[in-house]
């Protein structure tokens, strides 16, 4: 019965898009089923954790019970004609809140309000990747940011990233950040045509709320849509118009692609698709981040 119900899935989701390229070259989302042994998360629990806590986490290095890590399974985004193939990588449930933040950094910038599993905000692109760095070394791992010096407000100077370092803790790429929002769908939200507001924290003016207090999506991610928006690791540009594994976007830029849509944007911006993009030294109680690592 598996086997005949994966393969009148593969089947529906090939006739699918096949119609979808016909009928003008609009941006797709392509899901390739994982092996058997590939699982991911689904959202479980009375308390709105999922997934598994990272198992690093449990020696003594860090802790956090709102952390926990989900495994993406090996993807594909059709941008007009083409093809960007993702491969398997694994993200945070959660958006990172105040008290790992504090944790792993010692201190914090001011926030809009008190409460240890909110999402750090006010942050700019710079100290999630301090952050990263900091976290990685904690778990005794590499980390995936090289620089030379850190100038003021957190500017890191002469800044390579190495995604081939397994197992450091990063910021996702835009394309897998909207991989894992999308949740395996292919509609333009991932809760399909059901109520948003039971997804989603968005239009509101008071600030952001706990991690975690909307349904997920069916990778059991929460809050990738609204609450805060989310950096990732992209320079901001045009997409490329050719088929590339595993993109990690310009090569340079000024701004750096921001994604999800804060707590005060209206839903349609808050999209998987949607784009926005910030100077990597802005900060605002609208902006946090989440963190994935490779696994290949």
């Amino acid at each position: 019965m598996k086997l005949l119900e994966s393969f009148l899935l593969v089947s529906f989701f090939a006739a699918f898009f096949a119609a979808c390229s016909a009928s003008g070259g609009e941006e797709t989302f392509a899901p390739k089923f994982p092996d058997e042994n590939e699982g991911t998360a689904k959202s479980s629990g009375s308390n709105g954790s999922s997934g598994s806590a990272d198992p690093e986490s449990s020696s003594g290095a860090v802790e956090d019970s709102t952390l926990a890590w989900v495994t993406i399974p090996a993807t594909a985004i059709i941008r007009g004609t083409a093809t960007y193939s993702i491969s398997s990588f694994e993200i945070t449930t959660t958006e990172v809140t105040r008290g790992l933040y504090t944790k792993v950094m010692g201190d914090i910038p001011q926030q809009a309000n008190e409460g240890a599993d909110f999402p750090v905000e006010y942050v700019n692109w710079y100290q999630a990747v301090l952050f990263c760095n900091a976290y990685s070394k904690l778990l005794g791992r590499d980390t995936a940011y090289v620089y030379t010096s850190v100038g003021d407000e957190s500017y890191l100077k002469d800044l390579s990233i190495d995604y081939s370092a397994k197992g450091a803790v990063r910021l996702p790429t835009e394309s897998e950040w909207e991989v894992a929002a999308r949740g395996g769908t292919a509609s333009t939200y991932y809760w399909g045509t059901e109520e948003a507001k039971n997804y989603a924290y968005y239009g509101q003016s008071k600030g952001p709320v706990a991690v975690a207090q909307y349904l997920s999506n069916e990778y059991g991610l929460y809050d990738m849509a609204g609450n805060v928006a989310e950096w990732v690791n992209d320079w901001y540009g045009s997409y490329e118009n050719k088929d590339i594994a595993d993109p990690t976007g310009a090569e340079t830029g000024t701004t750096r692609v921001v994604r999800g849509g804060g707590f005060q944007e209206a839903i349609k911006d808050c999209a998987p698709s949607k784009r926005d993009n910030k100077a990597p030294l802005y900060k605002s109680h609208t902006l946090g981040f989440r963190i994935a690592r490779s696994v290949k």
